[in-house]
């Protein structure tokens, strides 16, 4: 499937239901996510930067670029990229640096209107709308295909206002935004008041915690898209963490019990190479 035809494919996703987004970290994970028949992946910056032993948020520009365009030509199917706050306070650098991030050949992107600094966690909301509007632009002058995400991180910013959540959601919406997303919200009526909020524009929603929610239930509450952010890679490095502490403190091997076999991967590795080599 061409870049082109990956777009078509996320954008078409977006018009109806609900859909699973999962977030792999590297192309084992991507080939084995896409092999269990999710329709669409998405990256996840915390993922990534901690298995390559960097906090969230301290790679650079050209490093996660470079990872955008490694699980894009890897997946079969459309990629969306977690592309922070665009590595950019300048507009103009904004607008450059989407145009790199379509370039790698995903077929989504989103932006957030954190800023980095604890201190100041949010754009002001003017600033975070201009964003919103360049990264529009530079999507339109790049032939509009790629599905548009605009997320504001309140809710995991130390900044858990609905009010001013939705205002932003609204107004990145009226801006151009194709899907809206607040990471953090994860009650009912928080999630419930934020797709009514801007309907008919699809929401995204963070399922990144034992929330007792279904697929069923978001998709009963509007949700069109339901992500995990880097909570399958939190899983692999938490079992990892133990598996590895209990070795050193124990010198037990007690966590190996049950996992799969080398066998069984390199079956599912080998025939989804042929797979991919026959179509």
């Amino acid at each position: 499937m061409s870049p082109a035809d990956k777009r078509r494919t996320f954008r078409a996703l977006h018009q109806n239901g609900c859909f699973v987004i999962p977030n792999p970290w590297n192309v084992g994970t991507a080939r084995y996510l896409q092999g269990l028949g999710f329709k669409a992946l998405a990256t996840t910056s915390s993922g990534f930067a901690h298995a390559q032993g960097y906090a969230d948020g301290a790679q650079s520009c050209d490093q996660v670029l470079a990872h955008f365009a490694e699980i894009a030509a890897a997946a079969d199917v459309p990629v969306n990229a977690d592309f922070e706050d665009g590595f950019a306070d300048d507009l103009g650098h904004l607008a450059e640096n989407v145009t790199r991030c379509i370039a790698t050949g995903v077929a989504g992107l989103s932006i957030e209107d954190s800023t980095g600094d604890p201190a100041r966690p949010l754009y002001d909301f003017d600033v975070a709308l201009a964003r919103v509007k360049a990264a529009r632009a530079a999507i339109d002058k790049a032939g509009g295909e790629v599905v548009f995400t605009a997320r504001t991180e309140g809710f995991i910013r130390g900044k858990p206002d609905l009010e001013e959540t939705i205002r932003r959601l609204k107004a990145f919406a009226d801006a151009g935004a194709d899907c809206l997303y607040s990471p953090g919200i994860k009650t009912r009526a928080q999630i419930e008041a934020t797709v009514q909020a801007v309907a008919p524009k699809p929401v995204n929603f963070l399922n990144s915690g034992a929330f007792g929610f279904t697929v069923k239930d978001l998709a009963d509450m509007g949700v069109r898209r339901i992500s995990v952010g880097g909570t399958l890679a939190r899983v692999a490095m938490h079992a990892f963490i133990k598996a590895a502490s209990e070795i050193a403190n124990e010198g037990k091997f007690d966590s190996f019990a049950g996992v799969i076999t080398n066998p069984e991967l390199n079956k599912f590795f080998a025939d989804d190479r042929a797979k991919s080599s026959s179509s």
